[in-house]
């Protein structure tokens, strides 16, 4: 007997597993589902930026702030995520940790709106104290995931910033199979071996994802002595550009060790609203940012 099921993609509710049509339908819902893949979230944005490292320490949720800040400086539309569930520290840095997420309809979550340009999702708006530890196994992460993707009454964006854990694990993962227009992922290392080392793995992990990687940037490279201005390489300079070359990745700039934005991060005020263009490492923070960009945007 021949099937007369015929696939109507405007009635479709994306239930393919009890769809009769599903073996002749090229939904990407189904497609996704066929490789037991999660379907793509429906946001909309442009250009959806990974921020990856090896390993923890190296400042990574810094940069994804500062980045995140200095992209809504230049005007566009910016959405930045914290997807570190266990730790989360984004709020802390922007100084938003009392801020709770709230819904108007019972049905979309409202970010926490920094400036007009820039909004932040993170697991520490939903914690009922600062020290509430998340005990969650990988398919409630993903559920998490899921709902600060799509969920989020995120408009229409430039840009989505999305800071990852460290490593490679469940986190990092599901987003970038669930994100949309991911134009690639950003890693953050120190110049030191042993982060260089686990940088490179970070980059095999984006590869092996048939994902762009965006570039390295080499973060706490070279400090300058606040009182003689002599520059001192505590951990090194130089690892995170010769890693990039190695691999045949963009190297995106360095940024030195500063005692400034150190302090910014605890008093929640990013580094990059702090000071101005004489300064060296604000300066690096805009050059990275105008690297990132020019890459991403051609």
């Amino acid at each position: 007997m021949t099937n007369t099921e015929e696939v109507h993609p405007e009635s479709c509710n994306g239930t393919c597993a009890t769809c009769p049509s599903a073996a002749k339908c090229n939904d990407p819902r189904n497609v996704a589902q066929e490789h037991g893949l999660p379907p793509k979230a429906n946001i909309n944005v442009k250009h959806v930026i990974l921020v990856l490292s090896g390993k923890g320490g190296v400042g990574k949720s810094t940069v994804a702030a500062n980045l995140a800040f200095a992209l809504s400086n230049h005007g566009y539309n910016t959405g930045l995520v914290d997807l570190d569930i266990h730790g989360p520290n984004i709020p802390k840095m922007l100084g938003i940790e009392e801020h709770r997420l709230q819904s108007y309809d019972g049905k979309t979550i409202e970010p926490v709106r920094i400036t007009g340009t820039l909004a932040v999702v993170s697991m520490a708006f939903l914690l009922p104290e600062k020290n509430t530890p998340v005990i969650w196994r990988g398919p409630m992460k993903m559920t998490a995931i899921k709902q600060f993707l799509e969920d989020v009454s995120w408009g229409d964006l430039d840009y989505l910033v999305v800071d990852l854990p460290p490593g490679t694990g469940d986190e990092a993962l599901t987003i970038a199979q669930m994100a949309p227009n991911i134009a690639g992922a950003v890693i953050v290392t120190t110049p030191q071996e042993v982060a260089v080392m686990d940088s490179s793995k970070a980059v095999e992990f984006v590869r092996k994802l048939d994902l762009p990687v965006l570039g390295i940037i080499e973060n706490m490279s070279g400090f300058v002595c606040p009182h003689c201005g002599k520059e001192v390489d505590i951990f090194g300079t130089g690892g995170g550009k010769k890693e990039a070359e190695d691999l045949g990745v963009p190297f995106l700039g360095s940024i030195p060790l500063d005692p400034d934005m150190r302090k910014a991060a605890d008093e929640g005020r990013p580094f990059i609203i702090r000071r101005g263009k004489e300064n060296r490492t604000w300066q690096s923070i805009n050059d990275v940012m105008e690297a990132l960009v020019k890459i991403v945007e051609g």
